[in-house]
């Protein structure tokens, strides 16, 4: 009878492990200084090999030359154990064994020595599972078993697994595999199997997988059964339902260049050949993440699960744009994903998705065009030398931004009076308050301070000595002095109403300048940011 290959090539030993170093280390160490804990728990993603290694565990512990990390694979516990159908190595599936009775069985079960082999094992597959009252009834088993038991729950979800259990046992995660390591295994697996296949196939069969080496595998089996012994990467892309760098680089590329009807014309050949727009969606935002991640990398990296020719690839289409644009179209295309999701008509949300991320290209920051009104700069963005500006980005500003801006009239009064009104707008309210009872004395290159003890410490701060150079147009030498205190400046005079506040807002050179430039704006509520704080 035909065996699949997950099965056929499932490592019966540590040495035979793939990834998981971490894990195979330690229980190595374990099982050497005969340190067997009577509780483990495996937790991580499908795949990765929780199961395997309970299994190989098994066999370290109970072969007959054991307790060894490397078990002989002939004696009749180790082969019993590897067909699965060891009678001392107890498998549960707590997806259909999860109630207090089953549990209750197990523990009166925990009670006998042995039949044959050195340690009984209860292996608990998806052992997050179990309700709270069947774990309730394993928690004092699980805590002082007989010297012979060992449990080891194997789960996907370990938050699921009660502290109260997990306190008593050691803890493993399995991470994914990593994506050269899978490429390294299939590539060894075909070999073996007599099949032909180029970098690209199991570039395609590694993504599919997404660090499962089971999900790798399965799709292995199932292209060797579609494509024969020969696989090629437009076959294999299309029985897995992926889809090419070159699809969806045409939205890169549509993105590049604002062309609206080239992605249109991506959405129509979706729908003529039947592929899922869903699907798209998904592997679309995969794409973006890749490009960001290559494009800060600025060169092929194992963060990207890819052949190292896809990432140059990937890397020249990135250079199109910059980080802040592909972070942009990162998060669009993850909300496409998510409406699709519920979506009655998918195309149009694709169409209309894909459609806005060139509007939101074309979008000029609220940051900038304030920027461009205080005279900060253009408004087209600014990058380093490393990103160079997208045909999405550096779209003109507005004709009249290229206006000279309005001088903003100086606030008037002596210096002290200047200063404190600075301070209260940039809301330094305990250094105007400290300057408010000191007396200050000003000359062309000096400006002494005289303020009592307990002031001296709001009055030497480097916001303090910015605003006072700020507001007297020059760099000065600052004195402080201790003296007795003076008369406390009168505050700030507030508006006499709210109607002379809005007036005086809408008449400020800046306010009028931003009308002007966005003239469809309007001014909902003028609020004294004073009296707010108050």
């Amino acid at each position: 009878m035909y065996q699949v290959i997950a099965r056929k090539y499932r490592p019966q030993t540590f040495a035979e492990l793939i990834s998981q170093e971490h894990v195979r280390t330690t229980l190595e160490n374990a099982i050497s200084q005969n340190r067997i804990a009577h509780g483990y728990i495996f937790s991580g993603q499908r795949g990765t090999g929780k199961t395997t290694v309970a299994r190989i565990m098994a066999r370290c512990l109970n072969c007959e030359k054991g307790p060894t990390i490397t078990p002989c694979g002939v004696c009749a516990s180790c082969t019993e154990i590897a067909a699965g159908s060891g009678m001392d190595v107890i498998e549960i599936d707590a997806a259909s064994n999860r109630g207090i009775n089953e549990m209750r069985e197990l523990r009166e079960n925990v009670r006998f020595r042995p039949a044959r082999d050195r340690y009984k094992v209860f292996i608990v597959d998806e052992a997050h599972q179990i309700t709270s009252e069947a774990f309730n009834a394993l928690l004092k088993t699980l805590e002082e078993p007989p010297e012979w038991v060992v449990f080891i729950l194997c789960t996907t979800e370990t938050h699921k697994i009660p502290s109260t259990i997990a306190s008593r046992c050691q803890q493993f995660s399995f991470r994914s595999v990593d994506f050269a390591e899978l490429v390294a295994r299939m590539e060894w697996i075909i070999q073996q199997e007599g099949i032909t296949a180029d970098s690209e196939v199991l570039s395609v069969l590694a993504q599919a997988g997404e660090g499962s080496v089971r999900d790798s595998l399965s799709a292995l089996d199932q292209a060797i059964a579609c494509c024969g012994d020969k696989l090629e990467g437009k076959q294999v892309r299309e029985l897995l339902g992926m889809f090419s760098l070159e699809s969806l680089g045409a939205v890169t590329k549509a993105l590049a260049e604002s062309d609206a009807k080239k992605m249109l014309d991506v959405v129509a050949d979706l729908e003529a050949n039947g592929r899922s727009l869903q699907h798209f969606a998904r592997e679309l935002a995969r794409y973006f993440r890749n490009l960001l991640v290559v494009r800060i990398e600025g060169k092929p990296t194992r963060l990207v699960a890819a052949s190292p020719p896809e990432q140059e690839r990937m890397l020249e289409a990135a250079r199109l744009f910059t980080e802040d644009d592909l972070t942009r179209d990162l998060k669009l295309s993850l909300d496409l994903f998510r409406d699709l999701q519920s979506s009655l008509q998918p195309r149009l949300h694709l169409e209309m998705g894909l459609l806005r991320l060139i509007h939101a290209g074309r979008l000029q920051p609220i940051e900038e065009a304030i920027a461009a009104l205080s005279g900060g700069g253009s408004a087209a963005r600014k990058t380093g030398d490393s990103q160079p500006v997208s045909s999405r980005t550096a779209t003109p500003a507005p004709k009249e931004s290229a206006r000279k801006p309005e001088a903003v009239p100086e606030v008037t009064g002596d210096f002290r009076t200047r200063l404190l009104a600075t301070l209260h707008e940039s809301k330094l309210t305990h250094v105007a308050d400290a300057v408010g009872h000191s007396e200050v004395a000003e000359t062309p290159a000096e400006i002494t301070f005289t303020a009592p003890k307990m002031y001296q410490m709001f009055l030497k701060g480097q916001e303090f000595e910015g605003a006072v150079r700020r507001v007297a147009g020059r760099t000065v030498r600052i004195t402080l002095k201790v003296g007795e205190a003076a008369a406390a400046a009168p505050a700030v005079k507030a508006p006499a109403s709210k109607d002379e506040a809005a007036e005086r807002a809408l008449a400020h050179p800046e306010v009028k300048r931003f009308q002007e430039l966005f003239p469809e704006s309007q001014v909902r509520q003028v609020r004294n940011l004073k009296e707010s704080e108050t």
